[in-house]
């Protein structure tokens, strides 16, 4: 197990290396004002964001730029490996609307919504659980995303695991779309996503598919996850204003990610249910 995390480490410092020599060098002094919100983000890559505006960060990004009356830019790059080094640090951009809270590579605003990791099945499906150490798993086949946090419980489990890429680029490829399309077909059972992928592939489908937010897990995965805005180190004014922000929009923000079918938590862990207050 040590010998794997440190392979995997020096992959990840290798990789961002170039990152890392950047850091040494100083920073020009934050900027304090803005004449356009310069969002970095994946063009292709529903329900976040795509180059039509269609994605609910997309939406979000247009109520922050209303919210400091400047146009909105877009610097467009597959969110890959590499992401944050070609668009943040590069400073042709100066937020990423969706990074997880703890990225190390950004400094994270607060998290602005919290979900979890959801089963997806057909409708009337036997397969009603809400943990992945539940019996009910053993044979039937899952369709996952290799190296998430579901697939360990779920072989552990006795479930067949049918698996998707990780890190794709999304121009090419679309490995969740391949996931639900197979619970469609019948080619798998049902899928464990994570959640606003899940909701959002799922309303989509005739007749849709059922989401099942994992809630009750116990099986030692992490399965939901706080969800901030990433901007660059260092930039402590942006920081605080979006923080603000977040603050000021959060029921207008909660409104959009339900019209996307995002599941979300309450800062206990709990499913909130439409029309509830949110917040992470």
């Amino acid at each position: 197990m040590r010998a794997a995390f440190r392979q995997m480490l020096r992959t990840v410092t290798l990789s961002l290396g170039l990152a890392g020599a950047c850091a040494a060098v100083a920073e020009p002094p934050e900027r304090q004002e803005r004449e356009a919100l310069r969002v970095c983000a994946d063009g292709n890559n529903l329900p976040f964001s795509n180059e039509a505006g269609e994605g609910f960060e997309n939406r979000i990004a247009e109520l922050m730029a209303d919210d400091l009356g400047v146009p909105l830019t877009y610097v467009w790059a597959p969110q890959v490996m590499g992401f944050v080094r070609n668009t943040l640090e590069l400073r042709v951009c100066d937020v990423i609307i969706g990074t997880p809270a703890g990225y190390e590579f950004v400094q994270n605003s607060n998290a602005y919504y919290r979900s979890v990791y959801s089963l997806v099945v057909p409708e009337g499906s036997e397969l009603e659980v809400t943990r992945l150490d539940d019996p009910a798993f053993e044979g039937r086949r899952i369709g996952v995303v290799v190296e998430t946090p579901p697939v360990v419980p779920l072989r552990r489990g006795g479930a067949r695991v049918e698996g998707y890429p990780l890190m794709v680029d999304t121009r090419v490829r679309a490995p969740v779309r391949d996931a639900i399309e197979d619970v469609v077909s019948g080619k798998t059972d049902g899928a464990v996503l994570w959640g606003p992928l899940a909701g959002y592939y799922a309303a989509r489908q005739e007749p849709p598919l059922e989401v099942i937010p994992l809630v009750d897990d116990d099986s030692g995965a992490q399965l939901d996850y706080r969800i901030t805005m990433g901007i660059r180190h260092g930039e402590p004014h942006w920081k605080d204003w979006i923080n603000d922000f977040i603050d000021r929009h959060q029921a207008e923000i909660d409104a959009i990610l339900t019209d996307y079918g995002v599941p979300l938590l309450d800062r206990h862990g709990r499913l909130i249910q439409a029309g509830e207050e949110g917040g992470s």
